[in-house]
Order: C-alpha cells, then sequence, then structure tokens
C-alpha cells in the first residue's frame, strides 16, 4: 500500500511540474507576443501598380483597412516603378524635392515601419501618383502603460486604469487568449494543490 502511495504522489508532483512550466509558459508567450511584426502585401495581389480609374482611392482605402504597429514591414511589389516616402506636402502635391525619405527601385521593396505616426508614399514616376498611386499609412502608437506622475487629461475624462486585466484587454486578441488560458491555468494549479 505504501508503494501505491508513493506512485501516486509522484504521479501528483510530475502533473504539478508539468503545469508550472505550462504556466510559465503561457505568461511568456504573453510577454512577448506584442513583440511579433506582421509583413504586409501593399494592394494585396494587385500590388504597387496605378489604381483603376474609378478607385483612385485604392491605396488608401487598403491601408485604413490594416493596423500597422511599429517594426511592421510594408512589401511594395512592382514592374517599372518606384516607391518613395516623401514629406506630407510632397505627398499632397504628388512630387518630390529631389531628396526624399526613401526612394527604391527594385521591383521588390520592404519598407521597415520604425516608428508610429504617419508615413506618406508615392510612385516615383512621372504621372502615376495624380492616377492615385499614392498612400498614406498610419502606424498605432505603442502600448506603454503611462508613468507614474504623468500628465492627465484635464477635463476628468481619464482613460481606465492601465494596470492588470485593463491593459490586456486594451491589446489585441492574441494577448486576451493568452491572458485567459494562463489565469484558467493558475486557477486550476491552485485549487489542485
Amino acid at each position: 500500500m505504501a508503494t501505491t502511495c508513493s506512485s501516486s504522489s509522484s504521479s501528483w508532483s510530475l502533473t504539478r511540474v508539468a503545469v508550472a512550466a505550462w504556466l510559465c509558459a503561457a505568461v511568456f508567450s504573453l510577454h512577448f507576443s506584442a513583440a511579433v511584426s506582421n509583413e504586409f502585401s501593399v494592394g494585396g495581389d494587385k500590388g504597387w501598380v496605378i489604381p483603376k480609374e474609378d478607385n483612385p482611392q485604392f491605396y488608401n482605402d487598403w491601408a485604413s483597412k490594416n493596423r500597422f504597429k511599429v517594426d511592421d514591414t510594408l512589401k511594395f511589389e512592382y514592374r517599372k516603378d518606384s516607391v518613395l516616402e516623401v514629406s506630407k506636402e510632397e505627398y499632397e502635391k504628388c512630387r518630390s524635392s529631389g531628396h526624399p525619405i526613401f526612394f527604391d527601385n527594385r521591383e521588390h521593396t520592404s519598407f521597415k515601419l520604425d516608428r508610429s505616426g504617419l508615413f506618406y508614399f508615392i510612385s516615383g514616376v512621372s504621372g502615376h501618383c495624380e492616377r492615385g498611386q499614392k498612400m498614406i499609412v498610419k502606424v498605432l502608437e505603442t502600448e506603454n502603460p503611462p508613468q507614474p506622475g504623468g500628465n492627465q487629461p484635464a477635463d476628468g475624462n481619464s482613460p481606465p486604469a492601465s494596470g492588470g486585466a485593463a491593459a490586456v484587454l486594451r491589446g489585441s486578441p492574441v494577448r486576451f487568449v493568452f491572458f485567459s488560458v494562463s489565469l484558467l491555468g493558475s486557477t486550476i494549479f491552485i485549487n489542485a494543490m
């Protein structure tokens, strides 16, 4: 009988270790899920081309349907064309001053979004921008919680607390799933003890 009890106790310890390891992996995944970046093919299957005459806002419509974050990559696919990152003024004029922020004409361009804010892109081929081959990309702010003692809204409409579940629930669905699984796993682990 002592052997059975020892075997059961040993099995129980292994279960605890397995659950603890699983919990550590879930928390680790939750912590690093924000570090995952995405690659977006500009224009989808169409690539970086002059849009159809009846849809000159094609690229801005495409960009508005996506959520870009810092460290994501835009992939421009085109033939006999180019892609330029320009200032807002140059974007509005459909003309580069001759010194764009970024230029590439290798037909397969990867552009890393290295900051939050607006990025303005145009085609470098004469007449293409005027026909709609231009795009504004908005990169979301990083999700860093405000520092203690930081500025708070003066109108009394302060945002919800930035700690714990509130911060996770404001994040991506992936983080929510990891948070939920971690919470469930820790509840099971605590109840099993």
